[in-house]
């Protein structure tokens, strides 16, 4: 790490002792060093920060109550004093050393004001998983439209965020919105698929509900519109045939048996959440205390002793 590094990391952690110990190991071997590792732990108690203390980072505790992705990550940003931010979650692997010099290198062209990595799966994500993250993320060419920007593994200009930081309107999906934002202004942002990054979640059905909820509801606030009744039943029609379809041909039963539940689950949560944004979004609630305790009570953070 220099004295004075271009790059700040941002590094966002719960009881995460399972796998940050990778990510920290895959950031500090990286080929490009110009940088510094600010961590914000929201609460953790397991071995979370016993690991992180083993790494020359500035550490930030905050309260799990106060965790709020944009709110957390514009405190991050503002404290930051490099010229680029890089986002790397607890739960991100680098697949090899340059994976970091890749993203970074983006920069160089002056037209390019975030970039962000290519995800590919765990070895044990679910068919599911595999299936989405070969569609979001592809080996080769720009990324899809409905991805706009994904924080996993991200970077942007400090000037840019100054003139457009993230929304704190919801709890989800910030990322998204500020992409859309960026976008409609015709600022570009790279898909650099030559940085590689290990990163999934194979999600049970209660953590599906929460994970869409909250996208649900930033859905609301960033797209507008209703949700329906029959707009989520399609939905839930069209995904689970395309898992069944991918399981089928992986001859995944175990797949097969969960797909319709999955992805029931997550169709309702979504659907709840949009219509609890529509709710706000009519009412000019900046209350996002019940997308927070849908979507962390059921957390894989979540701990039986915390």
């Amino acid at each position: 790490m220099r004295s004075n590094p271009r790059v700040t990391i941002i590094m966002r952690s719960k009881n995460c002792d399972w796998v940050i110990g990778q990510a920290l190991a895959g950031l500090f071997s990286q080929s490009y060093t110009n940088f510094e590792l600010m961590v914000v732990d929201s609460g953790s108690t397991d071995r979370t920060l016993d690991i992180v203390r083993k790494y020359p980072v500035r550490l930030i505790q905050i309260d799990p109550k106060s965790y709020i992705p944009g709110v957390v990550l514009n405190d991050a940003i503002r404290a930051s004093e490099t010229d680029i931010v890089v986002f790397q979650n607890a739960d991100v692997v680098p697949t090899n050393t340059e994976a970091l010099a890749e993203l970074v290198a983006a920069f160089e062209d002056p037209e390019i004001c975030a970039a962000y990595a290519r995800q590919v799966p765990r070895p044990e994500a679910d068919t599911w998983v595999r299936r989405d993250y070969a569609s979001s993320f592809p080996e080769t060419g720009a990324g899809p439209e409905w991805i706009t920007l994904s924080l996993p593994f991200a970077a942007m200009r400090k000037t840019v965020w100054e003139k457009q930081p993230f929304y704190e309107e919801a709890w989800g999906s910030e990322d998204t919105e500020w992409g859309v934002r960026a976008k409609a202004q015709g600022w570009k942002i790279a898909y650099v698929p030559t940085s590689i990054v290990m990163h999934s979640h194979n999600y049970t059905t209660r953590q599906m509900f929460g994970r869409q909820f909250i996208e649900g509801e930033a859905d609301a606030f960033i797209y507008g519109g209703k949700e329906t009744l029959p707009r989520m039943a399609a939905r839930t029609v069209i995904s689970t045939l395309r898992d069944v379809a991918e399981c089928t041909k992986r001859h995944d039963l175990r797949g097969l048996l969960m797909a319709p539940a999955l992805r029931a689950a997550g169709s309702w949560g979504r659907y709840r959440g949009h219509r609890l944004g529509e709710k706000r979004r009519l009412e000019g609630s900046k209350d996002v205390s019940l997308g927070q305790s849908v979507v962390l009570s059921r957390h894989e953070s979540v701990r039986s002793d915390s």
